[in-house]
C-alpha cells in the first residue's frame, strides 16, 4: 500500500466581476448556501463562502476583483454531482424557469450531465452517476424528458454494446487496486 497522501478536491474558488448577481444565482438556482463572507485578508476584495454540505464549511468560494474587460474563465467546467435523474431534471427546470440555457445534454455511458453557464460565463456541469462504465471520453445527446425508465433502458444498452462495457462496481474495485499499487 503506498503512502503517497492522496488529495482531494475539497472546494474550488472563482474570481468573480459582479458579487450579488452571482450570490443569487448559486443560491436561489443552485441551491448553495453562504456560509461567510467578507473582505478578503490580502487584498480585501469581498469574499463568499457557498455550501450544499453541512460538513463542509465551503465547496464554492466567489472571490470579487476579476476585471471587467476579462473575457476567459481560468476553469474549463465545474461540475457538480446530484443524486440521480429525478435531481438532474428539477435542476434543469430551475435553470430554465430562472433564464438560464441548458446548451448540452450528454450521456457518458457512465454520468447523465446538462452543460451551461453561469451569470459571468463560467461553464457548469451537473450530473449524476449510472451503474455502468464505458471508457471516456464519450458523449451521446439524450432527452431527459423520458422517463427514468426509458433513459435506464438506452443508456444501459448503449454501454452493453461498447466493447470496454463493465458495471461501475467493478471499475471502482479495480481503481482502487490500482491506486493502492
Amino acid at each position: 500500500m503506498s503512502s503517497q497522501p492522496r488529495p482531494r478536491i475539497g472546494h474550488i474558488g472563482l474570481n468573480i466581476r459582479d458579487a450579488e448577481k452571482m450570490k443569487d444565482f448559486y443560491t436561489r438556482v443552485m441551491g448553495f448556501t453562504v456560509t461567510d463572507q467578507g473582505p478578503h485578508p490580502v487584498n480585501a476584495c469581498p469574499m463568499m463562502f457557498l455550501s450544499t454540505n453541512p460538513e463542509e464549511h465551503h465547496e464554492v468560494v466567489l472571490i470579487g476583483g476579476r476585471p471587467d474587460d476579462a473575457d476567459y474563465s481560468a476553469a474549463q467546467q465545474l461540475s457538480f454531482l446530484l443524486e440521480g435523474l429525478d435531481e438532474l431534471r428539477q435542476m434543469r427546470d430551475s435553470l430554465v424557469i430562472n433564464g438560464t440555457e441548458v446548451d448540452r445534454y450528454a450521456c457518458h455511458g457512465n454520468a447523465w450531465s446538462i452543460y451551461f453557464h453561469d451569470p459571468e460565463g463560467n461553464y457548469l456541469e451537473l450530473y449524476a452517476h449510472t451503474p455502468w462504465y464505458i471508457p471516456q471520453p464519450y458523449g451521446l445527446p439524450f432527452d431527459l424528458d423520458q422517463t427514468n425508465e426509458e433513459i435506464m433502458r438506452s443508456t444501459e444498452q448503449l454501454c452493453r454494446e461498447n466493447p470496454g462495457f463493465m458495471m461501475e462496481t467493478e471499475r471502482k474495485a479495480k481503481a482502487r487496486q490500482t491506486m493502492l499499487d
